[in-house]
């Protein structure tokens, strides 16, 4: 089967061809440096993460580009009001990202590339734009004319025929259909940052910044750009725009998005009480795997509902993972094969493989997991199970692995939450009033393998972490 994704730009699923036979050039945005990054903005990046790693296994080279936005209107704003220069500041929030991407395991791009980095190559793009006709200059700050470029909104989806002309806009992020000549270079302002260049004082619009940096590294035309659904408009709309106007080429063939995270049903935000950045949930003892097997769990062009009712679930089902990786590491099974579990094993690693070639499809790719496992501990229980089936079992456990990564327990202490260890001390009781103390014993190892230390007394079993 072949490898198919939903294209934004032609709302369609359609069969996935990079422009060489087994290199696929990827532009994702990646992190605005002004704060902590929220489980929103990883619900993307894991998505993100899967992708590489789903790409990577069905055998194509990646030429990875994400970039870290360290300048642009909130930046500049916390900055100052902080009294810290611009790279004081987004060094802070940088760190953080980085902390929390290795905590969730999230492979790294071919290239990461700052802004900053790239303001000579930002000013001559938009002097060239300039020389082809599509900007204007008003008060020392360079637009982008939408009107020059007739397939605006082919993207979005939106009719934009009928926009003001010369209505512009100066900030970096705003609603949804006010389609407005967009700002490409913004003029010095007393006190903000700024860089000399060849088109006068100023900074880079966030949209340019993106542009520039996809052509610089992976050239004119992209295989796939990919972010969040919040960066359809105006972002990604404003990038088309302005790359193609440049190149005179198409700017990316594949565009994927994914959709928002919902906390308990509701848009995340402050005033309700429901924001919570990656730190906050690990606060609370839930390990960054169960966090990374929840996000991931959604197909990425569902909305996910972010609850701490789900959290426990993940974690179940992670550790129904961590069991059945533990039986095939301890358990002693009877010599020979069972051919009907055999080919059960590769109908499933089938069934995987064919979900994750469709869209992404983490949830089905789950499913037929999970059948697999319940499958194999029935015939593990029933002596069913045979020496030679075991490293098919295990090669398929591990192919799972690869790309989801929640079967390594966390280094960081405490890496079952408090929900999972209580769950599982019931279970170990349970297992020894039923005088099944094989059972009872490798739920100890487990949990003693974990941090956690148990001791029985009179009054019942007590428990802490190392």
């Amino acid at each position: 089967m072949a490898l198919r994704f939903y294209n934004t730009l032609s709302q369609q699923v359609e069969e996935f061809r990079p422009q060489e036979d087994k290199l696929v050039r990827m532009y994702t945005c990646g992190p605005t440096v002004y704060n902590f990054a929220h489980i929103g903005n990883f619900r993307t990046f894991v998505f993100i993460d899967l992708l590489r790693r789903w790409l990577l296994a069905r055998g194509y080279g990646l030429d990875h580009v994400m970039n870290i936005t360290d300048v642009e209107d909130k930046i500049i704003r916390s900055a100052l009001e902080q009294h810290k220069s611009l790279k004081e500041y987004t060094a802070t929030y940088e760190k953080a990202f980085f902390e929390d991407a290795a905590e969730l395991r999230l492979t790294q791009p071919e290239r990461w590339v700052r802004a900053t980095e790239h303001i000579s190559e930002m000013a001559a793009a938009i002097e060239k734009l300039g020389e082809k006709g599509y900007t204007y200059e008003s008060d020392g700050s360079i637009y982008f004319r939408i009107a020059s470029f007739p397939d605006y909104g082919k993207l979005s989806h939106n009719d934009f025929s009928g926009i003001r002309a010369g209505a512009r806009v100066d900030v970096d992020s705003y609603e949804k259909g006010d389609a407005r000549d967009f700002v490409l270079w913004k003029s010095a302002k007393d006190g903000e940052p700024f860089w000399d260049t060849p088109i006068g004082p100023g900074r880079p619009g966030w949209h340019i910044e993106c542009s520039v940096m996809a052509i610089e590294y992976l050239g004119e035309t992209l295989d796939i750009h990919a972010g969040g659904v919040d960066l359809i408009f105006p972002h990604h709309e404003n990038e088309i725009a302005q790359s193609t106007a440049l190149t005179g080429k198409p700017f990316a063939r594949y565009w994927l998005h994914s959709e928002f995270l919902l906390v308990d049903g509701q848009k995340m935000s402050k005033s309700l009480g429901n924001f919570y950045t990656l730190r906050d949930v690990l606060e609370r003892g839930y390990p960054p795997e169960t966090v990374r097997y929840l996000l991931a769990s959604v197909p990425y062009r569902k909305q996910l509902n972010f609850t701490f009712e789900g959290l426990k679930s993940a974690a179940t089902a992670v550790e129904r993972l961590r069991n059945f990786a533990w039986r095939l590491d301890h358990e002693k099974f009877p010599a020979g094969g069972n051919e009907k579990l055999g080919l059960r094993t590769a109908q499933a690693e089938q069934q995987f493989y064919q979900s994750l070639d469709d869209d992404l499809n983490t949830a089905e790719a789950l499913g037929a997991v999970f059948e697999y496992l319940r499958d194999a501990n029935t015939a593990m229980d029933a002596g069913g199970f045979r020496a030679d089936n075991e490293a098919a079992a295990r090669g398929f456990l591990q192919r799972f692995d690869s790309i989801f990564d929640v079967l390594r327990p966390s280094a960081q202490q405490g890496s079952l939450s408090d929900a999972v260890v209580e769950e599982r001390i019931a279970a170990r009781t349970e297992a020894k009033k039923s005088r099944n103390f094989g059972e009872a014993d490798r739920i100890r190892e487990e949990l003693v393998a974990q941090g956690i230390i148990l001791e029985d007394t009179k009054d019942g079993v007590r428990w802490k972490r190392k």
